[in-house]
């Protein structure tokens, strides 16, 4: 038993390094550090938020897209988008209308501010990508999306699937 008024240094080193391979932790991990980095350089890049960038990318390589259209591109979810499309609104960075075909749908398109708002901060965002590219080789980055949509496909695996009962004789 270890004695709970005393840091076992070793353990924790032992314990730290078993960490290193779990891919649950380092994964909640690495998104705070690239949100934290990504709102960091958008500070200086416009003052936008990591929604405001991705939206504002995404309609301006795109055009015109719905709601889902967007949450589907970003693989963020839908309800986070509802709730930043407005205030984007407000800010005059985008317009909303209700599509002509669906009218459950909305239409969500660039504006003239929202084109110059990307402008700025389209260079220090790709120069985040370029110096990622110094770290990785596009293979590299390739190869690790096929390992991220592995990943990916288990999460999205129901509780019931990924705890299976044992067979009761």
């Amino acid at each position: 038993m270890v004695d709970d008024q005393e840091r076992d240094v070793d353990r924790i080193k032992a314990r730290i390094d078993r960490e290193d391979t779990n891919l649950f932790a380092r994964l909640a991990a690495i998104y705070a550090a690239s949100r934290k980095q990504a709102q960091g350089l958008l500070q200086s890049g416009g003052r936008i938020s990591i929604v405001e960038w991705r939206t504002l990318w995404d309609l301006y390589e795109v055009g015109p897209m719905t709601i889902s259209d967007l949450a589907s591109t970003q693989r963020a979810d839908h309800s986070l988008l509802s709730r930043a499309l407005p205030q984007m609104r407000e800010k005059e960075l985008v317009s909303m209308r209700q599509a002509a075909q669906d009218g459950r749908q909305t239409i969500v398109a660039l504006t003239d501010k929202g084109r110059d708002a990307y402008h700025l901060a389209a260079p220090i965002m790709g120069r985040r990508r370029a110096a990622l590219n110094e770290v990785f080789t596009q293979t590299e980055i390739k190869e690790f999306a096929g390992y991220l949509d592995r990943l990916e496909d288990f999460v999205r695996r129901p509780a019931s699937a990924v705890i299976q009962k044992e067979d009761v004789e």
